[in-house]
């Protein structure tokens, strides 16, 4: 141990002693910690080792270990990195995941520490860079990729960056802009939104405007018009040109390798666990990902060499940089590596957790530091998780043949293992006027028909109540706490009453044990609290009794009601009111564990021995949240790592897995076909983790619909109403909640229409071109005989010359207002050549105005113009301010109340509104709306 204290990198002493993210960048071949600010900055030039510290089982901790390697780093400091990490998972018992991270291909989990992004930057401590200085602000241009987790990634200042496929974000010093690729993915679009209030509050200081731009939609917008300006004026952009990092690795069936000597083998045959030894290491090819399995037994020799057979098989395949590649210890597999095997047997957990406490303790000791969360767990107060409001209204149904019977008032809370139950529980919450809870419950020793029909009505009722409830599946045993909650009490009986278990009994010839009043039963008490109060028939025999619980005996007319010596009072007082639930008005005779009569062993069949162990409870363990796929037909998942309410994009069906139950959550923008199927993917699911994970078979399975999430799946996020009750896809809902306006449709949807304020808008635009002499062009050097300004004027002309045509052209057809066109995603852009006459898709033959020169770029999106409607007119009558507010105590009549705002005087707009009217009207709409919204004037 003295060779490995001494070994100790001090930059790691207290290391992975809390729940979290550390960071050290390599300097002068030594780790140096960062401080919290710096985190998710990330230097080219530099390499980086990443902590991930998590809780786990028992009071453990779970440690991931990134390194990140710049991709102008140099090989010592790569090197440096990915020895320092071997030391750093030894300090930490050896029992970490290690991954490689390279610039521009990180993992979705390294990813996800930084939300919402890492900021790539350029230059380094070491190799010859040097910290960039902060000194003028540089504008710069980002490329934004992902659904979840985003990668962005500086490109050049320049109009050939942009293309229609992709969303960008430009950060200049005054305003950030968001440039919106036609092509470009919807929920794309929503996490730039993220990324863009995030440079906001980190370099702008939350006060810099945002503006947002969409390709093919020259909007006739200061926005659109400064943003184009800052390259030197519109013109068309060019398609895109594939780079190595549009290539995505292609998923290839796992292929297992020895690793022996350094050499990778190839073993042949169908993958089992039972195929790992212990005492050596494998490499797992999976194409996008390549796994090493280090047994837990290996030498550090033996490991260090595994991790550099990787790295040049990779490179013998010729794979492409994305390639991840994971080192990973036995008893620590993640989900991706297990899923590559059809099962992955339990068996029996391996020691190097115990092995690994041992080591980092020792080893901390003898350093003079502390360690945390390597004892044992201290014991923790039982929590009461999230539960349904009380007061509501329960209607259970019994299952019975095709039909369903009601169960009496006085019999709710009594189940037989032998039926099938529908419950609907309706309640009110605080933000709703009324919630439902509907599922259905499956015993034990009921018939596959019942529980067929049980899904098939409870699905019908479902559909009634127009998709609102949370809808379960909950089985026997498996009863999570707000189902037990409603019933106060809950009793599950043997026997069953429909008449298809009747019959199935009597076809096998077995003896019916239905639970009657007068017969023998013997009823366990468990639980302490109403999420958790149950009492379930056992066999009515002396060893069904333990010494941790209370239960009720009943014989004839008697009930004897028994509590051992280590049960609890709130049991006592449970068997007391299940006793008078299910017999009313009886006489309950008390016997204490080691005073009972004769009578009571009697009925038993005799006094026996019987066990005071205490039952043990199931292992609470963190929740994961899943998207899932079919890959040629098998059903696969993928983790969304640190989730959050983000996350649950309104277009996506996911899965959130808490171990104690499984929730399947669907977005209102999905399609209704893939609706109606979420239970059957919820049980691919279950099936899936139940022979990977160990899940529970007969996990609680809910159906959660947008808009309706219950307390108990809300509970596991950061819950945010607001984000919540937005409408719209996911990049109107960002729009919505970011800027506080309605112009999330129109900025999502846009219009090809004219009107007077877009004019007005165009004139300030080309006002704004023939101002700008002294900008000089961006991305680009300046031309001469001011060229580059002349491209501008003629930019802000041709916009014009487009919004005057198409209002002429909308008044000698209709004067009605044109329907809006379709969503950007929907209709992509023809990619056109300016010229006299151009033709498009599903279009032939139209005249466009002549775009102005452009830098050998010849294709582009064909522009188009958004209306607005909210205009300015002078002719109308003037009201005071106090009479034209939304809640003014003397309102006016006889008004268009949708512009409230235009009857104000001239003097009076500018002192309420902070602008003058026809800056209020040069405005997006989404904008006018915010500001009147202040105002009280919407």
């Amino acid at each position: 141990m003295s060779s490995s204290a001494k070994a100790l990198e001090p930059a790691f002493r207290g290391a992975g002693q809390k729940i979290g993210t550390e960071t050290w960048r390599i300097e002068n071949f030594q780790p140096v910690p960062l401080p919290k600010s710096d985190y998710g900055k990330f230097y080219s030039g530099d390499s980086y080792i990443i902590l991930q510290t998590s809780p786990g089982k028992g009071g453990a901790y779970l440690y991931d270990i990134h390194f990140w390697l710049g991709k102008d780093t140099s090989q010592d400091e790569a090197g440096t990195a990915a020895i320092k990490t071997v030391e750093l998972d030894a300090v930490l018992g050896g029992r970490a995941v290690q991954y490689r991270e390279l610039q521009g291909h990180e993992s979705d989990k390294f990813l996800s520490y930084f939300k919402p992004c890492i900021i790539p930057l350029e230059g380094g401590i070491a190799s010859g860079f040097k910290k960039p200085e902060e000194e003028e602000f540089e504008t710069r241009l980002y490329i934004c990729k992902g659904k979840r987790v985003v990668r962005l990634k500086q490109v050049p200042f320049s109009r050939s960056s942009l293309n229609h496929d992709d969303v960008f974000i430009l950060d200049s010093k005054d305003k950030i802009y968001q440039f919106n690729g036609a092509n470009s993915n919807i929920q794309e679009r929503a996490k730039a939104l993220e990324v863009i209030q995030f440079l906001k509050e980190k370099y702008h200081e939350g006060t810099c405007d945002v503006a947002i731009v969409d390709d093919g939609k020259l909007q006739a917008e200061t926005d659109s018009g400064e943003f184009w300006v800052l390259f030197g004026g519109f013109a068309p952009i060019a398609k895109k040109v594939a780079t190595e990092d549009d290539i995505i690795p292609e998923k290839t069936p796992a292929q297992l390798h020895s690793i022996i000597d350094g050499q990778v083998n190839s073993i042949d045959g169908e993958l089992s666990k039972s195929l790992l030894e212990n005492n050596k290491c494998y490499l797992l090819d999976c194409g996008a990902e390549v796994f090493v399995w280090v047994g837990r037994v290996t030498q550090i020799d033996e490991r260090k060499a595994a991790i550099q057979a990787a790295e040049d098989f990779v490179t013998s395949q010729n794979r492409p940089k994305s390639t991840h590649i994971t080192r990973l210890i036995q008893g620590y597999e993640t989900h991706s590596f297990k899923a590559s095997f059809d099962s992955w047997p339990s068996g029996s957990a391996p020691s190097v957790a115990e092995e690994g406490r041992g080591k980092v303790a020792a080893l901390l000791k003898q350093q003079g530091g502390a360690v945390k969360g390597t004892g044992k767990s201290a014991p923790v107060n039982e929590e009461v998780p999230p539960l349904l409001e009380g007061g509501g209204k329960t209607e259970v149904w019994c299952i019975n043949s095709s039909a369903k019977t009601s169960v009496p008032k006085e019999d709710v809370g009594k189940f037989y293992s032998g039926d099938c139950y529908i419950v609907l529980y309706t309640y009110h919450s605080h933000e709703r006027k009324e919630d439902y809870y509907l599922c259905s419950w499956i015993g034990k020793d009921s018939i596959e028909e019942d529980r067929q029909m049980a899904a098939k009505l409870s699905t019908t009722m479902y559909n009634s109540l127009k998709g609102k409830p949370v809808q379960g599946r909950i089985f026997q045993g498996k009863e999570p706490p707000q189902f037990v909650a409603i019933f106060q009490p809950m009793v599950i009986l043997k026997g069953g009453m429909s008449s298809g278990y009747k019959n199935y009994i009597a076809d096998k010839g077995l003896n019916d044990e239905t639970y009657t009043a007068d017969g023998v039963a013997l009823i366990r008490i468990s639980g302490t609290s109403p999420h958790n109060n149950k009492a379930v028939q056992v066999e009515a025999v002396a060893t069904s009794l333990n010494s941790n619980e209370c239960f009720l005996l009943q014989s004839g007319s008697s009930i004897f009601n028994w509590h051992g010596t280590q049960g609890t009072f709130e049991q006592q007082q449970l068997a007391a009111k299940i006793a008078e639930f299910l017999k009313p008005g009886s006489t309950v005779k008390h016997s204490k564990e080691g005073t009972e009569s004769s009578s009571f062993w009697f009925a038993l069949g005799g006094k026996q021995s019987y066990t005071s162990k205490k039952l043990p409870s199931d292992a609470v363990r963190d929740p994961h949240l899943f998207t899932f796929s079919f890959n040629k037909g098998k059903f696969e998942v993928e983790e969304i790592y640190n989730f959050s309410q983000d996350d649950l994009l309104t277009e996506d069906i996911l899965i959130l897995d808490t171990h104690a139950e499984v929730f399947v959550w669907v977005g209102h923008s999905v399609d209704s076909k893939e609706k109606q199927n979420a239970f059957e993917i919820g049980q691919k699911y279950v099936e899936m983790a139940a022979s990977l994970e160990g899940l529970p078979p007969y996990v609680p399975l809910y159906k959660v619909t947008e808009g309706n999430e219950p307390c108990f799946f809300t509970t596991y996020f950061s819950w945010d109403t607001a984000k919540a009750s937005a409408h719209g896809n996911s990049f109107q809902k960002k729009v919505m909640l970011l800027f506080g306006g309605h112009g999330a449709e129109e900025r999502s949807n846009g219009s090809n229409n004219g009107g007077p304020t877009q004019r007005a808008s165009a004139l300030a635009a080309l006002n704004s071109a023939f101002s700008s002499s002294s900008s000089p062009k961006a991305g680009s050097a300046p031309r001469s005989g001011g060229k580059g300004q002349g491209s501008q004027r003629a930019a802000a002309v041709a916009a014009l010359s487009n919004v005057l045509t198409a209002e002429t052209k909308s008044r000698e057809v209709s004067p009605a207002r044109p329907s809006r066109s379709p969503p950007a995603e929907a209709s992509p852009p023809a990619h056109v050549k300016y010229e006299d006459t151009i033709e498009t898709e599903g279009s032939k033959n139209e005249t466009v105005v002549p775009a102005p020169e452009t830098d050998g770029e010849e294709s582009g999106s064909k522009p188009e113009i958004d209306q607005d409607e909210n205009v300015s007119d002078s002719n109308l009558s003037t009201f005071s301010y106090d009479q034209l507010k939304a809640k003014s105590e003397n309102p006016v009549t006889g008004i268009d109340f949708k512009r409230r705002e235009a009857y104000l005087s001239d003097e009076e707009f500018e002192s309420v509104m902070g602008m003058p009217k026809d800056a209020f009207y040069k405005m997006p709409k989404w904008k006018q709306d915010m500001i009147k919204k202040k105002a009280d004037l919407f």
